[in-house]
């Protein structure tokens, strides 16, 4: 069955670079390491797919979450947890990765976390040795992905009852993953999304 990617603890402070974007926010993206990042990944995402999006019924939760190998991603805007994606490898001879379950909350989705999220996702896995990342897309969503170097794979499908896009894309090499993971965890401006 695939899994979705859709839009939707402190942060350490690092100097905002101003922007165009109207109040320049600082978004900084980091693996969630401790029991309550991962509380504020789990609660985000059950806000946006239960709450809000009612993709789910009761919980967004599944096998995935149980296992040590899946990355857990929260996207901060100005020291606020309020983006989530997790990241896992499908495929490992083939360095074949899956990006799913991308949620930011509805308040904050004119900060600029989304891209930045994504970005971040798609380094982490270079940064472990991927070489692609596949993900199934909201229609809604596609054009975004699409902006972000992501193509379509193949015909739109059924999922959760919503249509999605399959899509896929390159990964960066190993260092140039680790630069990006990086500068994100450093923390970026809007402008830099």
């Amino acid at each position: 069955m695939p899994s979705e990617l859709r839009l939707g603890g402190p942060a350490a402070r690092t100097r905002v670079r101003r922007s165009a974007h109207p109040v320049g926010h600082e978004i900084i993206c980091r693996q969630a390491r401790s029991a309550s990042e991962r509380a504020d990944h789990l609660r985000i995402r059950h806000q946006v797919f239960v709450d809000e999006q009612a993709v789910f019924a009761d919980s967004d939760l599944d096998s995935r979450d149980d296992k040590d190998a899946t990355i857990a991603v929260l996207g901060y805007s100005d020291g606020i947890a309020v983006g989530a994606v997790r990241l896992f490898v499908l495929e490992p001879a083939e360095g074949r990765w899956q990006g799913d379950r991308l949620a930011v909350l509805s308040a904050y989705r004119t900060h600029g976390v989304g891209a930045p999220l994504v970005r971040y996702a798609v380094a982490t896995a270079a940064a472990h040795g991927g070489r692609t990342m596949t993900a199934h897309i909201q229609s809604a969503n596609v054009t975004f992905f699409e902006h972000l170097g992501w193509v379509r794979q193949g015909e739109s499908e059924i999922y959760a009852g919503l249509t999605h896009q399959p899509m896929r894309i390159d990964l960066p090499t190993r260092s140039e993953g680790l630069a990006t993971v990086r500068r994100l965890e450093e923390g970026i401006s809007a402008r830099d999304r």
